[in-house]
């Protein structure tokens, strides 16, 4: 019986397939989801999340929300979530820099702002490490 995955952020389903098994990191540390998991409710770190359907594995790169596992569905509702496919690496780096920048220069910064930049530059190098791996 296989899992149903949805991974959804504020600005887009991101990804929707039927699957075998989904590694999700936690703020409790990474959760291996098989069909037939117990029902869960867990906070989403930033990180890798690996689905595997059949002999095929793809990774996204994800940031933040939340997992619900419900009978044999999985729904993931991040911050930002991509597949590795479309990480643009350059768009990446240059992002990083400017969020590395923005907080370097920052004397009396909004604590909200200074969050936002700190998972920022999280969720780069979540992304870039995806990236770079597979080379």
């Amino acid at each position: 019986m296989p899992l149903t995955l949805e991974i959804v952020t504020p600005d887009a389903r991101v990804y929707t397939a039927t699957i075998d098994t989904v590694v999700i990191p936690t703020v409790e540390g990474e959760v291996g989801i098989l069909p037939g998991h117990i029902p869960l409710l867990a906070q989403v770190e930033h990180g890798e999340l690996r689905v595997t359907k059949g002999s095929d594995n793809q990774l996204l790169a994800v940031s933040g929300g939340f997992v619900e596992v419900e009978g044999d569905r999985v729904h993931v509702l991040a911050e930002h979530a991509i597949t590795e496919e479309k990480i643009d690496e350059k768009a990446v780096e240059e992002a990083l820099k400017r969020a590395e920048q923005e907080l370097a220069e920052a004397k009396d910064i909004d604590p909200a702002q200074y969050e936002r930049l700190q998972n920022l530059v999280r969720y780069s190098g979540v992304q870039l490490g995806l990236k770079r791996r597979r080379r």
